[in-house]
């Protein structure tokens, strides 16, 4: 029996529903990353309506920080929701911005990782990071994993650029962003999936009881990541 309770896990995707879990051509992403201040939610919801028009509706972005949270929000209530709605996401997005990375967002790209997500990496801070010489501006833990593909942009010479121009410089370099990130979001779909079919009913079993939800009711979470499962099957999103 289907779980009614509020954070159904595919009841939780926002603007986007479960519905469009079925929509052919349409795929869902989640945004995860800073959400602490007024830049980090501005810019969240600017490049989240930039990625929908450049992808022609193909990509729908579900944002943490629009979720809504209903009845004894606890910070595990908070945790439960986002984790459920990064599962339930047919793609990640992944700000990795900040001297020092965002934990949360970390935790989430890894949780992507292991559901075998395609997932985007974007960083737009222009000072270095991470410790690969030469290599990806964070750190190598979160490098080479499958499915996965980076944008690198350098926000201050891009916004400098902008400048040089007509139009607004702030909305210029978030469309340009816009468009690299679709362009990896296609990229990441066509990567292959490395989750073997025989392995999938296991993984997601154990997706549904890793977290340990509040509520506590293992049988309708593992109910729940089925369903989900036989939904991204259908879509094809493990080919």
């Amino acid at each position: 029996m289907a779980s009614n309770k509020a954070d159904a896990i595919l009841d939780i995707q926002a603007p986007s529903t479960a519905s469009d879990l079925h929509q052919p051509g349409t795929y869902t992403y989640y945004h995860a990353g800073p959400l602490f201040t007024i830049a980090d939610l501005h810019t969240n919801a600017l490049l989240a309506k930039a990625v929908h028009q450049h992808s022609n509706g193909k990509f729908i972005p579900c944002l943490p920080q629009d979720l809504e949270q209903r009845g004894n929000v606890t910070p595990q209530n908070i945790r439960d929701k986002d984790i459920r709605s990064l599962l339930s996401c047919d793609l990640a997005l992944i700000t990795y911005d900040g001297a020092e990375l965002d934990s949360g967002t970390v935790v989430e790209f890894m949780i992507a990782k292991m559901a075998d997500i395609p997932a985007v990496i974007l960083r737009s801070d222009f000072r270095g990071g991470g410790d690969q010489s030469g290599g990806q501006p964070w750190n190598l833990m979160s490098s080479f994993w499958p499915r996965t593909e980076a944008v690198v942009v350098d926000a201050m010479l891009g916004y400098k650029q902008a400048l040089a121009g007509a139009g607004s410089a702030g909305e210029i370099l978030i469309e340009k962003t816009a468009k690299q990130c679709v362009a990896a979001m296609e990229q990441a779909l066509k990567k292959p999936s490395r989750m073997p079919k025989e392995l999938r009913e296991s993984v997601y079993r154990w997706l549904a009881l890793m977290p340990g939800y509040a509520e506590g009711d293992d049988q309708s979470d593992t109910s729940d990541m089925l369903r989900l499962l036989a939904l991204k099957e259908q879509k094809g999103m493990f080919n």
